[in-house]
């Protein structure tokens, strides 16, 4: 089973090109975390205690909060999740989180600035896989 954790160079390049003019878009993040958060190769930043991926996660959150609130985005939603209703029967997701940011440009000023690249070893530590799509609201065709 392949897992998708991080951003690849092709699908950056294609999420900044295709919403860079689109203004405020929403990520919606669907989050399957490990029994044990790992952090291996993340000594540096590991909690004196072993968590659970779940715990690592809300970690990470409580930490990426006020990186967040500096561009101005915001936390929508967060919630538990579990099997799809239409959807592949042996898909499942542990949380959805809803992230709002106003503009690509602020999403990659968040995304990459140093201080919050220093604390998102948690989030690698808790997931066992996820997904990050971009959405832009359009106007209502009826």
């Amino acid at each position: 089973m392949k897992t998708y954790l991080n951003v690849t160079q092709n699908s950056g390049k294609r999420f900044y090109l295709e919403f860079k003019d689109k203004g405020k878009i929403v990520m919606l993040n669907m989050l399957r975390f490990k029994d044990k958060a790992d952090y291996t190769n993340l000594k540096i930043i590991a909690p004196d205690i072993p968590l659970t991926g779940k715990q690592a996660y809300d970690l990470y959150m409580e930490l990426a909060l006020p990186f967040l609130n500096e561009v101005e985005s915001k936390v929508l939603f967060y919630g538990e999740s579990n099997h799809f209703i239409i959807g592949p029967e042996e898909e499942k997701w542990d949380s959805i989180l809803l992230v709002e940011h106003q503009s690509v440009s602020k999403f990659m000023s968040f995304a990459q600035n140093r201080e919050y690249l220093l604390i998102a070893g948690h989030r690698t530590a808790s997931l066992e896989d996820s997904r990050l799509l971009p959405i832009v609201e359009n106007d209502l065709p009826f």
